[in-house]
C-alpha cells in the first residue's frame, strides 16, 4: 500500500523558496505537480528512487538529506554554474567531491542560508545496479545457416560476403556454415522454417545454433513490395519465435538500388555483417539464459 515518500524541507522566505526551486530545477530534477494554495506554495522535485533509512551508530553530520546520483563531478560543476548564473562566488558553498568512509564520493551544496544537501555517488560505478545478461561475440563451436535470396543478386551477394565475415572472424568454422539458397525474399521464410524444425538445437549432426535471413526488396521493382515484405517479416518471426531458434533478420527494404548498395557495404554499414553479429550474439544469450542459474539479483 506504500506508494512514496516525501521530505518536506520549509523555505525561510519566498525569496528562499525561489532560489531552491531554480537551484533543484538546474541540477534536472523531474519537477512534480506541487501545489499552491492559500496559506502554502510547495515545489515539488521528484528522483527515481526515494529511501527512508534508519541509521544505527554513527551517521554522516554533514546533510541530513543525501541525493545520490551519476557522474558526480558533472553534478557539481551544474551546481558551480547555478551560482554564478547567480552572480555569485560558489567558493565556500560547494564543497570539493571527496570519498567517503562507505566506498563513495560526495559533495555538499548550501543554495540557500542554513540549506545544506549532500550529492553522492558510489565508487563502484555497478553497485546497486541489477546483474545484466549478455551474449558474448565468440563463434566458436555454433552453427550457422544462411538462407540467402538470388534475387537482386548483386545486392544479397553482397550481404552474405558481410554475414560470413562476421562469422569467420568471430571464431566459426566453414564447416559449420550451411548456406542455402532460395529464389526471392519470398521463399526465405519457408527455408529457414525448414531448418529449424529439421533437427533440434544444440546437438546432433547437422544442429543448427542460428539462422541468418539474407533478401532485398526494392519498392521500385515491386509492385506488391509492402505485402511481400510484410509476409516476409511475419514468417522470418514467427519461425524464431515457434521454434526457439534464434533467425537474425538481414532482409533489406530500400526505395533504390542506391540505397540498397549503401546498406550491402558501400556508405552504411553491410546488413548482411550486422545481422551475422547479432545472430552470434543471441546464441550466446541463449545458452546463457538455458544453462545459467542467474537469480537476477543486484550487485
Amino acid at each position: 500500500m506504500i506508494k512514496g515518500i516525501s521530505f518536506l524541507r520549509p523555505a525561510g522566505t519566498a525569496a528562499e523558496y525561489e532560489r531552491l526551486a531554480s537551484f533543484f530545477s538546474a541540477l534536472g530534477f523531474t519537477p512534480g505537480s506541487g501545489w499552491n494554495e492559500e496559506s502554502s506554495r510547495g515545489a515539488s522535485f521528484l528522483a527515481p528512487l526515494g529511501n527512508l533509512e534508519i541509521v544505527d551508530g554513527e551517521m554522516s553530520s554533514v546533510a541530513d538529506i543525501l541525493v545520490e546520483v551519476t557522474q558526480i563531478d558533472a553534478v557539481r560543476d551544474a551546481a558551480m554554474m547555478w551560482f554564478r548564473a547567480q552572480g555569485e562566488d560558489p567558493a565556500g558553498r560547494v564543497t570539493a567531491a571527496a570519498d567517503t568512509d562507505w566506498k563513495s564520493r560526495m559533495f555538499t551544496v548550501e543554495p540557500a542560508a542554513g540549506q545544506v544537501f549532500g550529492f553522492w555517488e558510489w565508487a563502484d560505478p555497478l553497485k546497486g545496479k541489477p546483474v545484466a545478461v549478455e551474449g558474448d561475440l565468440s563463434a566458436e563451436g555454433m552453427r550457422f545457416a544462411i538462407v540467402v535470396a538470388r534475387w537482386n543478386a548483386v545486392i544479397t551477394e553482397r550481404l552474405l560476403d558481410g554475414a560470413l565475415d562476421a562469422l569467420l572472424r568471430s571464431g566459426a568454422a566453414r564447416r559449420h556454415i550451411e548456406i542455402v539458397r532460395v529464389p526471392g525474399a519470398w521463399e526465405v521464410p519457408a527455408a529457414a522454417r525448414t531448418i529449424a524444425e529439421r533437427v533440434p538445437a544444440f546437438g546432433g549432426p547437422g544442429a543448427i545454433d542460428a539462422i541468418i535471413t539474407l533478401g532485398c526488396l526494392i519498392r521500385g521493382e515491386t509492385a506488391h513490395y509492402e505485402a511481400i515484405y510484410n509476409e516476409v517479416a511475419r514468417g522470418i518471426g514467427q519461425s524464431q519465435q515457434e521454434t526457439g531458434i534464434p533467425h537474425a533478420f538481414g532482409v533489406l527494404t530500400c526505395e533504390t538500388l542506391e540505397q540498397a548498395l549503401n546498406r550491402a557495404g558501400v556508405k552504411a554499414g553491410n546488413k548482411g555483417f550486422e545481422a551475422a553479429v547479432a545472430a552470434i550474439e543471441m546464441v550466446s544469450l541463449r545458452r546463457k539464459l538455458v544453462d545459467s542459474t542467474f537469480d537476477g539479483e543486484g550487485a
